[in-house]
């Protein structure tokens, strides 16, 4: 049977997407002096990788893609054991060539899109060898240990557990439970690692967004103990408390994208009129900055280890029984009472659970959003007055206002989502 395919324009546009992934990514080494394949080379390759593919599938065989692969490896190892370079053994470029021939037969396979992302993080990969290389040397011990429990988290412990509801009111389903806690820590360990790997030297706004990430309950405590030893720095502290607390309303509203989209519309009204009161306070304070002060890192615990982990999923799963008995039994009054106790100290346990209750369909969208309001007006209430008792008067009034800006906007907010839901607005 003679070979033959039919040319179409989707034959074409595979090739000219895979030639122009290989010229993406020989661009980058181009720059490489010490690299054996660049521009011509990593084009010619991904078109080989598509070539290799239709082979492949006109012959319903693995055995051009793999003997193309054997091929492409052994040729790049024999350039640079031809003309080997002392400060580059070359296992990046044979890596790098090796999945441009990969991604080339992924697009004659349909997965065009796929293979475009992932030529474009390859690209990005292997242009920021040096910042990665900084970024990996200035992670201590505790920072690897962190990224290894977080990997448990998430691809040990999540995937064996059960994805059904138990208990009464069906409230508890182990892998959702499990999934929250690793939502949680996973958010929490971007601002950890950011906060340890970059430090203070980008100033009080860096430390408050990656603080708040990470914990703005315990920076909000330490800014208001460094505000108390050294009073001059308080509108500092002020600017770094009210940004980490604005970064934790916005932080919730991610989330809520995340667990049920559904939400969100409706808790923008709650959110925007809360982060532009809060903005308009923050600037106030940035403008009374005082200069030369000290930039202090938050103390926050490793987000990742198992016993914190542990401890979120028992309080998320308590506070989630809770949630649903109340919402059952007492009604949304004794669920709002709730939310501000929970709140006080912990924001997302009662979050994440009227959210969850909100994707099971035992919670309208509307106490969802009250619910989610409450405990972040309890939260900032708690952090508040933390910043009062700990920094003292100086502090505290200055974070009141902003703080008090930030409740005033959610509240507000509230008032206006519950107008807009009765169609009154």
């Amino acid at each position: 049977m003679p070979f033959s395919v039919p040319f179409d324009t989707a034959h074409g546009e595979a090739f000219l997407i895979a030639i122009g992934i290989g010229l993406l990514i020989g661009l980058e080494r181009e720059r490489v002096a010490s690299a054996r394949a660049g521009l011509r080379t990593f084009g010619l390759v991904a078109m080989f990788g598509a070539l290799a593919a239709l082979l492949g599938q006109h012959l319903d065989s693995i055995a051009p893609l793999a003997v193309g692969m054997a091929v492409i490896g052994t040729m790049i190892i024999a350039a640079y054991l031809r003309h080997p370079d002392p400060t580059d053994p070359g296992t990046t470029s044979v890596a790098a060539l090796l999945v441009c021939f990969c991604l080339g037969a992924a697009v004659w396979y349909g997965y065009a899109k796929l293979a475009v992302m992932l030529a474009v993080g390859t690209t990005v990969l292997l242009y920021f060898k040096a910042q990665l290389r900084g970024i990996a040397n200035r992670l201590g011990p505790r920072d690897w240990i962190s990224i290894l429990q977080f990997g448990v988290l998430s691809l040990v412990i999540l995937p064996i557990l059960p994805n059904q509801e138990f208990g009464p009111y069906d409230a508890l389903n182990p892998y959702q439970v499990w999934w929250m806690v690793v939502l949680i820590s996973g958010v929490s360990l971007a601002g950890y690692a950011a906060l340890q790997i970059v430090g203070a030297r980008y100033g009080a706004a860096f430390v408050g967004v990656f603080g708040g990430l990470a914990s703005s309950t315990a920076t909000t405590m330490v800014y208001a103990r460094n505000a108390r030893a050294a009073p001059a720095m308080s509108s500092m502290a002020a600017l770094v408390i009210v940004l980490a607390n604005l970064v934790m309303v916005l932080r919730v509203t991610v989330i809520a994208a995340v667990v049920a989209p559904g939400v969100v519309a409706q808790l923008l009204f709650v959110v925007v009129p809360a982060l532009a009161l809060g903005a308009v306070a923050m600037l106030w304070n940035w403008r009374r900055l005082s200069t030369g002060g000290e930039v202090v890192l938050p103390e926050t615990s490793n987000p990742t280890e198992l016993k914190t982990a542990l401890g979120f999923g028992a309080l998320y799963a308590v506070v989630l029984f809770i949630a649903a008995w109340m919402s059952e039994v007492v009604g949304h009054s004794g669920l709002y009472v709730l939310a501000v106790v929970s709140g006080l100290t912990d924001i997302d346990a009662i979050a994440l659970s009227s959210l969850r209750l909100f994707s099971l369909d035992k919670l309208a969208l509307q106490p969802t959003v009250i619910v989610i309001g409450l405990g972040m007006i309890a939260n900032l209430a708690f952090k508040t007055t933390l910043a009062v008792v700990i920094g003292g008067r100086a502090l505290g009034l200055k974070v009141l206002s902003g703080m008090g800006a930030v409740a005033i906007g959610l509240a507000a907010g509230m008032a206006w989502s519950a107008l807009a839901a009765t169609g009154l607005y």
